[in-house]
């Protein structure tokens, strides 16, 4: 889910890092409601990063972005999160309606809710048992939201709801009324007055959902296995000490004496230090490798007796550009093996283009299958202007290079589904994949819309 706040809001705000100056108590009594738990914080001056029991939450002064997995209650918590930015980020109050006992609210700019496709819906918990629940529970919420179906009914797809820009609440007075869930096959187009909606030249977000994970690969994501590769790491360490310490003219061994010494504590059970064993391990810290991306920070977890989630923070490398973040989740049991990469670092900062992303994420967890959304921003005429190239033409364009491209020959697999659309401010293209020697059969839907 993204919630973003109008940028007029926050330059009116009287607190002057809006969503940002919310205690993290704050916070976290709102992902109670959530059922999930703060884990850590990385703090930067663009974004603070929480890693959750539940995935991860990301805190900017306009906006803010919680992702969460499991039997999590994301949708309970955002009355919680609309009346924090009235009440603690300066934002406007509106008269809210009557959800949870929330009495007063912020409007706020758009707000996105995104899934894929449950493989066990009946495990959820209210509303989230049903996509056609979890919109009308929004739609109590907010006027004027669209609800999608992006993807085959009857095979891999992906769940969208959006707000337009300058989102009103609902008015406590109005009559019961049901979202129709529109299933998209092609390209087409709900465009409203582009120009008109703020947002970022450079907002980009890729989100990559893997499924039936290779089983082999998935050891590494367990407690055992990351407990033996740090305490290899860590052996090998206090050898490397001591070798420096040995006297050469002496025929002693003495020098040895503390190889054997017990590995510090953090580093055999869940936690931070096997979390960043994993990191390094898998590869991960490669992805944005801090010699190409000075400051960023990784921070990862491991779970007991296996599970992994990390938070990224990426510093732009001009220093004007702000600060973005990639976030990683995976549950490596075999009946419901799962990896999630979402990014929001730009293509422009790495020198990279997507589907080099999306090869080197697929290459540390191997999927048998997987999903790939790229929500980007549309350019505004000015922004074309400056590149010296006209509106029409940048569209079709970039319009052009999302239906073919490198994206359609990943290294080991094949489309399946690419899905080209044109949202009210953001242009969506969803592509589905599987491995070239995957026989699994057929994708486990888990829930149909009826």
């Amino acid at each position: 889910m993204w919630f973003t706040a109008s940028p007029d809001d926050l330059a009116n705000s009287p607190v002057p890092n809006g969503l940002k100056a919310v205690s993290a108590d704050t916070w976290k009594g709102m992902l109670d409601l959530v059922n999930c738990q703060v884990l850590s914080i990385v703090e930067s001056d663009d974004v603070d990063a929480y890693l959750l029991s539940e995935s991860s939450m990301f805190v900017f002064p306009h906006k803010l972005i919680l992702k969460t997995c499991g039997t999590t209650t994301l949708l309970h918590g955002l009355p919680r999160i609309l009346e924090i930015a009235a009440l603690y980020a300066g934002f406007p109050k509106s008269s809210p309606p009557l959800v949870g006992g929330i009495t007063t609210a912020t409007a706020p700019y758009r707000v996105f809710y995104s899934r894929k496709n449950f493989l066990f819906p009946e495990r959820q918990r209210g509303p989230h048992r049903s996509w056609r629940d979890e919109v009308k529970a929004m739609d109590k919420l907010f006027l004027g939201g669209s609800a999608y179906m992006i993807g085959k009914m009857n095979g891999e797809h992906w769940y969208l709801y959006i707000t337009e820009p300058y989102t009103c609440l609902t008015p406590p007075a109005s009559p019961a009324h049901e979202t129709e869930t529109r299933q998209i096959n092609f390209p087409g187009s709900l465009e409203k007055g582009v120009g008109g909606t703020k947002q970022c030249e450079s907002d980009e977000t890729l989100e990559i959902l893997m499924t039936d994970l290779d089983e082999k690969n998935s050891k590494q994501f367990y407690l055992d296995h990351a407990s033996a590769v740090a305490e290899s790491h860590y052996r090998s360490e206090q050898e490397e000490e001591n070798d420096d310490l040995v006297d050469v003219f002496s025929n002693t061994s003495s020098n040895n004496s503390d190889v054997g010494s017990p590995m510090p504590s953090e580093l055999s059970s869940e936690g931070h230090a096997l979390g960043t064993v994993v990191s390094e391990a898998c590869g991960l810290s490669n992805v944005y490798p801090a010699d190409k991306h000075p400051g960023s920070r990784i921070d990862a977890y491991l779970f007991s007796p296996c599970g992994f989630s990390a938070n990224g923070v990426i510093p732009s490398n001009d220093g004007k550009s702000g600060t973005n973040y990639f976030t990683v989740h995976v549950t490596p049991e075999p009946h419901c093996s799962y990896a999630s990469f979402e990014t929001t670092v730009p293509q422009e900062q790495t020198g990279r283009d997507t589907a080099e992303i999306v090869s080197q994420a697929v290459g540390i967890f191997k999927p048998g299958r997987f999903t790939v959304t790229l929500f980007e921003a549309k350019s505004s005429k000015a922004n074309a202007e400056e590149l010296g190239q006209s509106f029409e033409a940048r569209r079709s364009t970039r319009l052009a290079s999302r239906r073919h491209g490198k994206m359609e020959s990943i290294p080991g697999y094949r489309r399946v589904d690419r899905i080209v659309h044109e949202l009210d401010g953001y242009d969506l293209v969803f592509r589905y994949y599987e491995r070239l020697d995957w026989r699994g059969g057929a994708p486990r839907i888990g829930e149909n819309y009826p």
